[in-house]
């Protein structure tokens, strides 16, 4: 049987574009599912005026299930655009570009599945490329894109851009983030905190008290489970991208920093209102949540760029300039501290100096910053300790070796979530005026705990968010501005975490010479679960953390807690007195990444064997929809169930953001920058 060549083409086109539909463990681009990629790819929404920009991408495996056209790409593509029904023009002329980029070739490989991988055989890809840079689409409506390659093989996108938002509703935005946070813990925290009588609780979370309640869904492009990374930018750009991914949809180049961009909120609000920003975190500032702010790269872990980017802009390509946070309060000394761990190992604490910035590494100096000044303010290396740690077990934050000014010591005189966001918020209001500010806070250890299985932590750090909430909504309240500011409280992603019953740690330490399903039965369920004795005072125990956190952290009978994806285990139930546990480890004689559950965590317990790879030391992030709690301005569009995407769409609408015409009168000179 003969059959043409140009059939065979066809099918074999087929055949990979089947493949990549049904590769799962690993993709070759996981917005490409055909040979002929579009960066944002199909099914993507813009604000309108939202800068980004376009790659197109033709790939040609030279071997595997894939293989085509002798691994020679197609670099005479062509690629045109429409708006609704109009006729397709080429992108040039639509965005009325003077010159055509330059055609870019590069390889890159990659495995087809797991198989391959233990075989080690990888699939190799060339590709040709074109990327347009800074576009941007003004008029709402909807937007087919075409690449056409290979004689007539199309790839297709259609894009919306929203309607137009141009009225600046809420003066200031203070946007929340607990991250890792779930209804689950908030219930739980509930628990811990807040006294009931016979089943009516006497006091409630800030959280309970907001008026609007909705959720969103906060899987990643390409992926159902997300990180912290992708997320972030999914709530501060309203577009999904990949896991580690921030600011960008990611490519298949060989650059962390040359990936097509797209404006996030920060970026947006500078440049058209001038208003001033600021993030809090109780991770390192580098960190993924409050980095994803101005970070443009497929990689979170490039931290000391991103602090570059953060302080003076993205300067690979021409992008919207920024000038800095006026506020910047966290951890992550070791990205300012001269040395390997900062970029190109400069002092960034002189760099921020340089600038204008008053420098803090300690709460005595936080609380007297003054308020007309620009302020970073970093309190230890790496993390926070948690709030349990600095409140309860201080003895424990004087093992580490984490002062910020690079002593050799502990970090003392920490600021909390709450001291860090209060003075942020006068600082911000100070120096925003009219403009009005954005502030992120974040509670990054909720996640951090929940990944090592240390309950009790996580949720200290969700109580100290909700007692950080509570005081926001009276520091508004004092400076007049509460009327005039939308508060959103959300998460960046969940864990499968929740409390199923109540366990007797007095009578499971007694079993220490039983085997480990005998020690299960100190776990009561349903009506032997009890009732919480985390708000029961008992003599001689007092902590001084105020009405709104357990009276007792150690009672006899406590939660019994768990989630869903973990590595083996011992579990024992109630709080880890000696600092934040290491539920697995490696064993001697074993393999370099095989984890088994620690011998010296949770002594006397029992083991529970894990449900993910025995690659894997610690829990990880679920499927879980997240809460969004609101109040004030523009709160109301904040309920029912959601993408994590429209959180910035309705922030966004909130602010006036959606723009026709390239607005920069931020930058000329009316905002707070320097």
């Amino acid at each position: 049987m003969v059959v043409s060549s140009r059939l065979t083409g066809v099918l074999a086109l087929l055949a990979t574009s089947l493949s990549a539909v049904n590769g799962q463990t690993f993709q070759r681009l996981g917005t490409c599912p055909t040979l002929g990629c579009i960066l944002p790819p199909d099914q993507q929404d813009f604000l309108p005026g939202q800068q980004f920009d376009i790659r197109f991408e033709v790939h040609a495996p030279k071997n595997g299930s894939e293989a085509f056209n002798n691994g020679v790409p197609d670099e005479k593509f062509t690629v045109t655009i429409a708006k609704d029904k109009e006729r397709p023009k080429s992108l040039s002329s639509f965005f009325k570009i003077k010159e055509e980029p330059k055609l870019e070739k590069w390889t890159f490989s990659w495995y087809e599945d797991l198989f391959a991988q233990d075989a080690k055989t990888p699939s190799v890809v060339n590709v040709a490329s074109k990327i347009y840079r800074r576009v941007a689409l003004y008029e709402p409506g909807t937007y087919t894109v075409t690449l056409n390659y290979y004689g007539g093989k199309k790839t297709e996108a259609k894009w919306v851009v929203r309607p137009l938002a141009t009225k600046k509703k809420a003066k200031n935005v203070v946007l929340f983030i607990g991250d890792g946070m779930t209804t689950n813990m908030i219930t739980a925290a509930r628990l811990l905190a807040h006294k009931s009588i016979n089943g009516k609780y006497q006091s409630t979370l800030q959280l309970d008290k907001f008026p609007t309640l909705g959720h969103q869904m906060t899987h990643s492009i390409d992926s159902f489970i997300t990180d912290s990374a992708n997320s972030a930018s999914a709530l501060y750009t309203g577009h999904k991208t990949t896991v580690n991914a921030m600011g960008v949809y990611v490519d298949s180049s060989p650059d962390n920093f040359d990936d097509p961009k797209v404006e996030t909120v920060i970026e947006l609000l500078k440049r058209i209102w001038g208003s001033a920003w600021g993030a809090v975190s109780t991770a390192f500032i580098a960190d993924a949540t409050p980095i994803a702010l101005t970070a443009h790269t497929r990689s979170r872990y490039e931290y000391g760029p991103l602090i570059e980017q953060a302080l003076n802009g993205f300067s690979n390509t021409s992008w919207t300039k920024l000038d800095g946070p006026d506020v910047y309060f966290g951890g992550g000394a070791d990205q300012f501290l001269p040395g390997p761990a900062s970029y190109q190992g400069k002092d960034y604490y002189a760099e921020f100096a340089k600038k204008g910035y008053q420098v803090s590494l300690n709460k005595t100096s936080l609380q007297s910053l003054p308020n007309d000044k620009r302020a970073l303010g970093i309190f230890c290396k790496s993390n926070l300790p948690v709030w349990l740690d600095r409140n309860i077990f201080p003895e424990n934050t004087l093992k580490l070796k984490n002062d910020p000014s690079g002593a050799s010591g502990p970090a003392k005189d920490i600021p909390g979530q709450k001291e860090m966001t209060l003075k942020a918020i006068d600082i911000l209001h100070k120096r925003g005026g009219k403009d009005g500010f954005f502030l992120m806070s974040e509670a990054a250890s909720i996640d951090k705990q929940m990944h090592a299985l240390d309950y009790e932590r996580a949720l200290g750090d969700l109580l100290e968010l909700d007692d950080t909430v509570r005081a926001t909504v009276q520091k508004l309240k004092e400076l007049g501005e509460l009327e005039n500011t939308l508060i959103i409280v959300t998460a960046d992603h969940g864990h499968g975490f929740d409390v199923f019953g109540g366990a007797d740690t007095k009578y499971l330490a007694a079993q220490h010479d039983k085997d480990d399903r005998h020690k299960r039965s100190a776990i009561g369920v349903y009506k032997e679960s009890g009732l919480s004795q985390y708000t029961v005072e008992q003599p001689g125990v007092s902590y001084n953390t105020g009405p709104n956190f357990p009276v007792n952290w150690d009672p006899r009978y406590v939660i019994a807690a768990g989630t869903g994806a973990a590595p083996d285990r011992r579990e024992q139930y109630g709080v880890g007195k000696n600092g934040s546990r290491t539920p697995a480890v490696t064993l001697p004689g074993v393999g370099a990444n095989d984890y088994y559950a620690n011998p010296k965590d949770r002594e006397g317990g029992f083991v529970v064997n894990g449900t993910l790879p025995t690659t894997e030391s610690q829990g990880v992030h679920s499927l879980t929809d997240v809460p969004v709690f609101a109040q004030g301005p523009c709160s109301g569009n904040f309920g029912g169930t959601y993408s994590n995407t429209d959180v910035f769409f309705k922030i966004a609408d909130c602010l006036g953001l959606g723009q026709p015409r390239n607005v920069t009168k931020g930058l000329e000179g009316k905002g707070k920058g320097r």
